[in-house]
């Protein structure tokens, strides 16, 4: 029987979510598995990995072949590495200490570079809402700016009508006096 380790689908429709599995390769890939090992969901940036390292490393060893998506997995989380290392263990190459010791360098350097990148995703979403917050202060700004002037020329406006308003009265006032005087002379 030949063991694949691959993905097996599951989550809604646009939004999927993985089971990482050992399954016989004859078998559907959303059907029937050996073993489950782990999830991966790639929505989330950078994508969530949880992994079983110790049972993935053990199906390596028992010669199950990872897909090509799998086996970026399991090279993303150490365990092609850990299984590398545990060959150089059995031929003699290193001891069980120099490897451990090997795979927990890696790991820390690994985990490093992941906190780095939440850490720089987290910075520019920051940036971007910081950035936004200040157009958006700026717009205010020029929007109270324009009704300010709006109101300003609405007040000279309804000034320069009531100055016309009280010049028409006065013009208004001083013609019937006129006629008056005209029509004394007249008399």
């Amino acid at each position: 029987m030949s063991v694949k380790i691959r993905l097996q689908r599951h989550g809604k429709k646009g939004k999927p979510f993985y089971w990482i599995v050992a399954a016989d390769a004859r078998s559907k890939r959303d059907g029937k598995f050996l073993e489950k090992l782990g999830t991966y969901n790639p929505t989330a940036n950078p994508a969530i990995i949880d992994l079983n390292l110790d049972k993935a490393v053990q199906w390596l060893h028992n010669g199950a072949q990872p897909t090509d998506t799998a086996r970026a997995i399991l090279s993303y989380k150490g365990a092609l590495l850990k299984h590398h290392l545990d060959g150089g263990v059995r031929k003699g190459a290193l001891t069980q200490e120099q490897a451990d010791a090997k795979l927990a360098t890696w790991m820390e350097e690994k985990s490093n570079k992941v906190s780095a990148k939440k850490d720089g995703l987290a910075k520019a979403k920051d940036d971007a809402k910081a950035k936004a917050l200040q157009a958006e202060k700026e717009v205010n700004e020029n929007r109270a700016k324009a009704a300010a002037e709006a109101l300003k020329a609405a007040e000279a406006e309804a000034t320069t009508e009531e100055v016309a308003a009280e010049e028409t009265e006065t013009v208004a006032e001083e013609a019937p006096a006129t006629e008056e005087n005209n029509e004394t002379t007249e008399a």
